[in-house]
């Protein structure tokens, strides 16, 4: 057992038993994600693909998600952002994270052709400063080392939007244009030409910021680029 675990163990998000971060019995309330929707229309889609008459140069090529944004779920991401004393908690939402993805034919496919880069969401410098850390990052990076798939920073923030949850879908869509820009020297060190991006993040939603994500990647050169996200919330 580690120091910091006598120090300060480790108590459920859930019901406040001592020993990890999620109990046995909370574990089984976290719910697998069972549903896709295109982003661009809105409508539900196979396999979290980009319906081919909503597909463009500069769309966004589909989204994969893992679990339902509600319950327990909800809880634990709430807690991976504001709760920094128990960020490491990122680890174990990445190992849930897997156990999603592997069942999830669409996404083993593309695991096989490799050529993958995770690229996670940026956070405004405003708030990487305020929180320490971008939770986005941490679930590329530990998902990364499970599947062996290298992470780049390829994208930067330019300016810090509102907040997202009280806006409606074309208010998300406008908050966030223009908000991501490329970072040159990151990019570089993608060859471009034989790479499939998957833009990481905590909460897919109307997929407002992965559609103004793709759109920039898209636009530097990338010719794959799709969403992958811990939870969904629609």
């Amino acid at each position: 057992m580690a120091i910091l675990d006598i120090l300060f163990p480790k108590r459920c998000i859930n019901c406040k038993k001592f020993g990890d971060y999620v109990c046995a019995d909370c574990f089984t309330r976290f719910s697998f994600d069972s549903g896709s929707m295109c982003l661009v229309c809105g409508n539900g889609s196979i396999d979290g693909l980009t319906h081919p008459i909503c597909r463009g140069k500069y769309v966004i090529d589909g989204a994969f998600c893992g679990f339902s944004y509600k319950g327990i779920t909800k809880r634990a991401i709430y807690v991976l952002k504001y709760q920094p004393f128990l960020f490491d908690i990122a680890g174990m939402l990445s190992e849930l994270l897997y156990e999603s993805l592997i069942q999830q034919e669409q996404f083993i496919k593309f695991l096989q052709k490799g050529s993958i880069i995770f690229v996670p969401i940026p956070l405004s410098s405003k708030k990487l400063r305020a929180r320490g850390y971008n939770q986005a990052k941490l679930l590329a990076e530990k998902l990364g080392k499970k599947f062996s798939i290298g992470v780049e920073e390829v994208l930067e923030r330019t300016f810090d939007t509102k907040p997202q949850f009280n806006l409606k879908r074309e208010e998300r869509r406008e908050n966030v244009k223009g908000a991501f820009t490329i970072n040159n020297d990151k990019l570089l060190m993608i060859k471009k030409e034989d790479k499939t991006i998957f833009l990481v993040d905590d909460v897919l939603t109307t997929g407002s910021t992965l559609l103004e994500s793709a759109n920039v990647i898209k636009r530097n050169g990338i010719e794959k680029a799709y969403g992958l996200c811990f939870a969904r919330d629609w």
